[in-house]
């Protein structure tokens, strides 16, 4: 999934170019992603709760992930385009919150290190990243689409190596399986749980202004390309070394206060970006990467792990990736645009008030949380760090 993701993020507008596509339709292509995710991955995700079982879905997803990919390839002019670019956010676009699941279904079982299994992830996307632009500087733009398709059969492949035992609901009474609509979208009236999305979306979607102009304010600031690339990749590292170590951290200061931790960080990183600091601080700021969104992904997969049952497991991570990585990224995003064409660098002061705002929404979760707001029922968890905010159906 990252291997693709490497090369599409990075590469993908270029092959649009290449396509004799304009600036309005490549943003409208690369728009339907993040958008798509609202209504796809909630629906998607419930039908995967609803199911009990993950895996069929997934071998699904992956398979019209791949054929999307084929039908873009093949298609002709911009509409023909935005068909087949409606069809992968329907597929592509869902399927990190599934494996998400079955990722979590592990933690569970203590099966798996979630950080351990997530670091793979950034590793995937680095080599996929870096090897791409190789290929693609040898061969031509031309090339996007097949390394793509490439990437998608792997994908397909791995999707169908998922365990069975991983990749279903166990634990749960038949009778709790079929989940009602009504009953996943209680999720939505437990205020933890809002508290949770308020403080995740506004934490994660400060960098906004980073993932759409920090390479183009850096090029402002004279930092040539190739050491533009070196700090994206600081970035990712010291988020792999944070995964490695994941596990000991969340024991150490628990779910809620590493989420404000993050926000904090954001905080600090957005506030020093703000007054375009020298190259040296500069790098020094990107390791803030490892907290700022590293910490705060960590701290929300944790969350969803602990606070949520598993019979709507699926679900709550439709809501996540909806909300935080669809409705709210994708609103910050836009009006980063306007923000940065006013203010260059200083547009990160902006971003440095909503991790601030984040911060605060942590900060009250994390006392909320930890004060003993756990639904009689569903057993807490050791470690003090809060058990379910809502019962099982």
């Amino acid at each position: 999934m990252f291997l693709v993701g490497g090369c599409y993020l990075p590469y993908l507008p270029v092959w649009l170019h290449w396509r004799d596509l304009n600036a309005d339709q490549i943003s409208i292509l690369l728009a339907t992603a993040p958008f798509a995710r609202i209504v796809f991955t909630l629906a998607i995700s419930f039908a995967a709760d609803r199911a009990g079982g993950r895996r069929p879905i997934l071998i699904a997803l992956a398979w019209s992930s791949l054929a999307s990919f084929v039908l873009l390839w093949a298609s002709d002019g911009f509409w023909q385009m935005l068909a087949a670019s409606l069809l992968l956010a329907a597929s592509w676009t869902t399927i990190l919150p599934l494996v998400e699941t079955v990722a979590v279904s592990g933690i569970r079982r203590g099966a798996l290190d979630y950080g351990k299994v997530r670091l793979w992830g950034s590793l995937s996307f680095i080599v996929a990243s870096l090897g791409s632009g190789l290929i693609i500087g040898r061969l031509g733009s031309e090339a996007v689409l097949p390394l793509l398709i490439g990437g998608a059969a792997l994908m397909v492949v791995g999707a169908h190596l998922v365990p069975q035992a991983l990749a279903r609901a166990s634990h749960i009474p038949s009778a709790l399986r079929r989940l009602s609509l009504s009953d996943a979208f209680r999720l939505l009236r437990a205020p933890l749980f809002l508290l949770f999305l308020l403080a995740a979306s506004l934490i994660q979607s400060s960098h906004a202004v980073y993932y759409s102009f920090g390479s183009l304010n850096w090029r402002a600031q004279g930092i040539s390309d190739g050491m533009i690339g070196v700090l994206w990749s600081v970035g990712v590292l010291t988020e792999v070394a944070l995964f490695a170590v994941s596990g000991r951290i969340i024991a150490l200061c628990g779910t809620a206060r590493l989420l404000m931790f993050a926000g904090i960080a954001a905080v600090f990183r957005w506030g020093f970006m703000a007054i375009d600091p020298p190259l040296w601080a500069t790098a020094l700021l990107q390791t803030l990467h490892a907290m700022s969104f590293g910490a705060a992904y960590i701290a929300a997969i944790h969350f969803l792990t602990h606070a949520v049952p598993e019979d709507r497991a699926a679900t709550a991570q439709g809501l996540y990736a909806a909300f935080v990585a669809g409705l709210v990224l994708g609103a910050v995003t836009i009006a980063s645009g306007p923000l940065y064409r006013m203010f260059a660098g200083e547009a990160y002061a902006a971003m440095a008030l909503l991790a601030l705002l984040g911060a605060c929404s942590a900060f009250l979760l994390m006392h909320r949380w930890h004060s003993g707001l756990v639904v009689a029922g569903h057993q807490p968890h050791s470690s003090g760090r809060g058990g379910a905010i809502i019962p099982p159906s």
